[in-house]
């Protein structure tokens, strides 16, 4: 097995002449991706490569023709995807060598990450490290073996000459090896039943969080080091862990983080939302796809932030960001988009990264006037803000009290020029090619978005928030759950399609909580418990007593994979967890408890080791390491109530309510016809209604 790994690591490396010899008149193209809806595989559907989706049909073709299978995949908005198709797949050089040898199939990561998570999952083991795009090749059965991320031309083409060519002459020990690969996929990652005595405690909390320590840095905030990601479920449980454990340390970490992020470059500061990542350590030069996961949880974590903290940038914040999102990524029938693209067209009428966000200081000077230099100062069009090829990306480092104080001009005049030059600036950059959009509509990351907004309004009381919201949730459930109880993952032109993925259910369920927590209507929370049971029908392991990504239903892949590790958004499973935390509490639920509970046990020694990837995971830790409050609400007047209550950042609650009589099982026996009660309860010990919000929360301990 070293041997041949040794083979195909030295093939991107080495060339290898005369591999052309066909000439392109010995091939016939039969892309099919122009009959897709994936905007990313559409860009491909020109392409001289004979692409094909990945779909049983596909498969079934390369195991008839005993050819192998070249899966290549990404995204709309990724960038090196650009590259490496106007380099390679435009390329009809290249195309001769793929459709000789192989079955070429196209992949959209985010209409399938199933099929992304096998054979990145693979990639991972071969190389030590991953990325999209994401080049796999497989035997006719979908089994790996060999892969990497984006190639040169010229390394491609050898590479793929001599994995055909080996195939040919010694294809016992390709299968061989992959033989060993698909084992190793199978088993990384693997969760066992933990059977040993289950226990959280707040000291394991204190351990792994001053471990956490050593990467985090004090000074610019995130993690040390470049590029710099936002991980937002790192920081929900960073501004709890600081709150309840009264540590004030980690509470200015998070503080600087989101100070710096909302400052940054990464932060679109013209038309607001934030950027996939950026490139360097100061949260500067971002890679400018602006991806609606990412600002769906983003929304949460600054709404949650504002409400610790009451921090003005904080609020700033999410009303810009949500106010592109409703300008650029949201349709008609309530749905979200998924994606703006890194490239746009520059003045040369060439696709470029940035092109539609930076500026030029001439450009600046010509649009702003008289305000230049204090525009410059505010947003460091100097040294500081400088990118590349005179191009500015602007970033802030002073507050507004700051720079008014610096400038002689009030905080109210300064506010007012700011928004000024944004709608001024705003409109200029109109006038440019906008970024390409992606314009599907995926269930979970639609569900990260409902949750932003649900959030937005906890803290902010807009009605608006509360609208859009609603309109999605609806929108979810009318156009994406289908009459069996599944749900499909991707809505697009009316359609919608691909059976989902345990990602579709958990996150779903967390929203439909959420809006029943700010509703109190049973609908969703109803909603939440019949998308839960359908998915441990379909999802659910006993043996482990974890969920799989994919259902039962769907068979075409090498493995059923189950997604443990939280990233830049939380493990379905840490999500699931969760959810069935808090649905043991709605229905006094024990197996919902008991699954929840053997779950976060299972993960422990894991969170240990590696504690931002497993941060979702350790909120639920602290659901059962410090008191968890029960907040039910009866009576005519309840929704002002929960108002009055989500002023307060009380993370380690639930809400219950009703403004009639309600079967609930939290809720039985509490309404009052002529008086709305609010009981907050521990452990199933209840304290004494109270009629006041103020003497309701004297009742809870907030430290852990």
């Amino acid at each position: 097995m070293n041997k041949l790994l040794m083979t195909f690591m030295l093939i991107s490396i080495f060339s290898c002449k005369g591999q052309n010899e066909k000439k392109m008149t010995d091939f016939i193209f039969t892309n099919s991706l122009i009959k897709e809806t994936s905007p990313y595989l559409l860009q491909h559907a020109h392409n001289p490569v004979n692409w094909y989706a990945w779909n049983n049909e596909t498969l079934a073709l390369a195991k008839k023709e005993n050819k192998l299978l070249l899966i290549s995949i990404g995204y709309s908005s990724c960038h090196w995807c650009h590259v490496m198709e106007h380099e390679s797949f435009e390329n009809e050089e290249v195309a001769a060598i793929m459709n000789a040898n192989f079955i070429n199939v196209k992949v959209d990561r985010e209409e399938r990450p199933d099929v992304d998570q096998i054979y990145m999952n693979a990639v991972q083991l071969m190389t030590g490290s991953g990325g999209w795009p994401l080049n796999c090749i497989a035997l006719p059965d979908g089994r790996p073996i060999w892969g990497g991320t984006y190639f040169p031309k010229e390394n491609w083409i050898n590479a793929l000459t001599q994995i055909s060519k080996m195939y040919v002459e010694k294809p016992n020990d390709v299968i061989d090896y992959a033989i060993k690969l698909t084992e190793g996929v199978k088993n990384s990652d693997l969760v066992t039943l933990k059977e040993n005595v289950i226990e959280f405690s707040k000291e394991d909390l204190k351990q792994i969080t001053n471990k956490w320590q050593q990467y985090m840095d004090f000074d610019l905030g995130g993690r040390s080091g470049a590029p710099k990601f936002p991980m937002p479920n790192n920081y929900e449980f960073l501004l709890r862990y600081g709150t309840q454990a009264a540590n004030d340390s980690i509470l200015n970490y998070v503080n600087k983080t989101l100070t710096n992020m909302a400052f940054g470059g990464i932060y679109d500061q013209v038309g607001g939302g934030f950027s996939r990542y950026s490139v360097d350590k100061k949260w500067h030069v971002p890679h400018f796809e602006k991806m609606l996961y990412d600002n769906g949880q983003l929304v949460s974590l600054y709404a949650e932030a504002y409400q610790a903290t009451k921090n003005p940038l904080y609020k700033k914040t999410v009303y810009e960001t949500l106010e592109f999102i409703e300008r650029e990524l949201t349709n008609k029938e309530g749905a979200f988009y998924s994606s703006l693209d890194a490239d746009s067209i520059n003045a040369e009428g060439k696709l470029e990264e940035g092109a539609y966000y930076v500026w030029t200081i001439n450009e600046l000077k010509s649009i702003l006037g008289n305000d230049f230099n204090l525009f410059s100062e505010y947003y460091n069009v100097n040294d500081y803000g400088l990118w590349e090829h005179q191009n500015y990306v602007l970033i802030r480092t002073k507050s507004n009290i700051e720079i008014s104080k610096e400038y002689n001009i009030s905080e109210n005049d300064l506010a007012e020029k700011v928004e000024k030059w944004q709608q001024v600036l705003l409109k200029e950059r109109n006038k440019k090619e906008k970024p390409r959009l992606d314009d599907k509509s995926l269930t979970s990351w639609n569900a990260l978005m409902l949750k932003g907004y649900i959030d937005a309004y906890k803290v902010f009381h807009d009605a608006s928030f509360l609208e859009i919201a609603i309109k999605n949730a609806n929108f979810i459930l009318s156009k994406q759950l289908q009459e069996n109880g599944n749900l499909n993952h991707t809505y697009k032109n009316g359609k919608s399609s691909i059976n989902g993925y345990l990602e579709d259910y958990a996150t779903v369920i967390d929203a439909y909580i959420s809006l029943y927590e700010v509703t109190l209507n049973e609908k969703w929370l109803l909603n939440a418990k019949q998308l839960t049971d359908y998915a441990f029908d379909h999802f659910f392991d006993a043996k482990s007593s974890m969920f799989y990504f994919t259902s039962d239903e769907d068979h075409n892949l090498i493995t059923r994979k189950m997604e443990i590790e939280d990233n830049v958004i939380p493990a379905s499973n840490s999500i699931m967890a969760k959810n069935l935390f808090l649905l043991s509490h709605y229905y006094s639920n024990s197996y919902y408890l008991k699954v929840s509970k053997q779950m976060l046990h299972n993960v422990k020694d894991r969170t240990d080791q590696y504690a931002s990837g497993y941060s979702n995971w350790l909120q639920l830790a602290c659901n059962f390491t410090g008191d968890f409050y029960e907040i039910a609400i009866s009576g005519k007047e309840a929704l002002e109530r929960i108002k009055e209550i989500n002023k307060n950042y009380i993370p380690n609650k639930l809400i219950a309510g009703s403004i009639s009589k309600s079967s609930l099982p939290l809720m039985e026996g509490r309404f009052s016809e002529n008086e709305t009660y609010i009981f907050v309860c521990v452990d199933g010990a209840c304290l004494l209604p109270e009629k006041s919000t103020e003497k309701a929360l004297s009742q809870l301990k907030i430290k852990l």
